[in-house]
């Protein structure tokens, strides 16, 4: 690769042997991918902080500075880790104070985890602790180049928002955090950024459940490449978009989406392609049916135990909706939703906890049970609304999967019984 001189100063120590570890690593990278330089970033989205018996072993030996060397630089050096050098953000994590006597989550982990905020706070790094950082402050611009990890992040940032990252991993998202740079191919190009496939909805898509059911369906059909969506699709909110883009992530490998006339790169659909667009592709009502059959292929018992809502993690109106569809009820399943810590301040404040707790229900944050590989003891069913959570828990925790709205997914905690269909 072609480095710049403050890149070349970099990688030969001038600004220490973290940031030379850094650059090195990303050097590495970028010839691995055929990157031909690098692209200059202020907006880096990790997870550090994030507990696990390898960072467990790693501090006993050798402190927080071993841990980032190793899972971070990919280095066996031992060196102090200097501040970051732009803008950092901690992305989800492990189940936080909020969850001890309710998740099955060991409270060496929690421990664990608040030492690291604390060591990585005072080195720069925010701690948002959310899969959803354009929530809670981290809102990048169109155009700007950022090193984002999490697949519904990703795909948000470069879709909704017009900013570019690829799905970055552990190590580059930390050497990215220390140089403020990051190899500039795929998604940073704006020759990768066009779209690829043409799918139109021939039914109506309006509200969450279709929202979520119509980006798996793109998702799988399209894989790892680029559709541009029209039809006759209600007006998205932050939701919509949000739960539309992690089911495209979660059944494919989506990282860019467009909406002419919605997201900011594709005010038509020749501009979203740069050029004619090629053969529709159809979503109707028998794609529809399937979808929906397919995210409920993994339930054969109707007693449900559990219920997940917030995945991503929910938005502020999405916590509201909850607590309304719980005022006055009483839960015979365990309930769980999930929120950015920030938006559970909001919603303390706005007395949603207190309906959702006096339920029976609990919100908590920093996490998930597919992030932390935790349900509650016993859970051999759950119910959700996100698509996402419906394709990865099931594989992850071995318990069966009922996908549908909010509303049956409360009716399944307060019954005990799946009872949603397809409408």
């Amino acid at each position: 690769m072609r480095l710049a001189d403050d890149e070349k100063a970099m990688r030969d120590g001038a600004e220490g042997p973290a940031v030379a570890a850094a650059m090195n690593l990303l050097v590495r990278y970028g010839e691995a991918l055929g990157a031909e330089h690098l692209c200059d970033t202020r907006n880096v989205a990790g997870t550090m902080t994030q507990p696990s018996p390898v960072k467990e072993r790693l501090v006993r030996e050798g402190g927080w500075p071993k841990a980032f060397s190793v899972i971070n630089l990919d280095s066996d050096a031992e060196f102090e880790i200097p501040h970051m050098r732009v803008p950092t953000c901690q992305l989800q994590h492990g189940f936080s104070d909020d969850a001890l006597g309710v998740a099955p989550y060991p409270a060496s982990m929690v421990d664990l985890q608040a030492d690291a905020e604390s060591f990585y706070g005072a080195h720069g790094v925010n701690i948002l602790a959310t899969c959803t950082p354009y929530q809670v402050g981290n809102l990048p611009v169109r155009g700007e180049h950022c090193a984002w990890m999490e697949s519904s992040a990703v795909v948000y940032a470069n879709s909704v928002l017009g900013a570019r990252t690829n799905c970055e991993g552990t190590a580059s998202t930390g050497a990215a955090s220390l140089t403020g740079k990051i190899p500039c191919w795929g998604n940073h190009l704006a020759e990768n950024r066009h779209g690829t496939h043409l799918i139109e909805a021939e039914v109506p898509v309006e509200g969450f459940l279709d929202w979520g059911m119509f980006g798996y369906f793109v998702g799988d059909l399209v894989q790892e490449n680029r559709p541009v969506v029209t039809g006759s699709l209600a007006q998205p909110d932050l939701t919509d978009l949000k739960h539309f883009g992690a089911a495209t992530a979660s059944s494919g490998g989506v990282e860019l989406f467009h909406l002419p006339g919605i997201t900011p790169e594709a005010s038509t659909v020749e501009q979203a392609f740069g050029g004619p667009p090629p053969h529709r592709l159809v979503y109707g009502a028998r794609e529809r049916r399937e979808t929906y059959e397919l995210l409920n292929s993994q339930g054969s018992s109707s007693d449900v135990d559990f219920v997940l809502l917030g995945c991503p993690h929910a938005s502020i109106d999405q916590v509201a909706r909850a607590a309304r569809a719980l005022e006055g009820r009483t839960l015979t399943a365990e309930l769980w939703i999930m929120t950015p810590r920030a938006l559970r301040t909001v919603a303390d404040r706005n007395g949603y906890t207190e309906i959702i707790h006096r339920a029976g229900g609990r919100v908590l944050t920093d996490s998930c049970p597919a992030m932390s590989k935790s349900a509650p003891e016993g859970t051999r069913v759950f119910a959700t609304d996100s698509a996402k959570q419906a394709h990865y828990l099931p594989a992850i925790l071995g318990i069966e999967a009922w996908f549908g709205t909010l509303e049956e997914c409360v009716d399944a905690a307060v019954t005990g019984t799946w009872r949603g269909e397809l409408r």
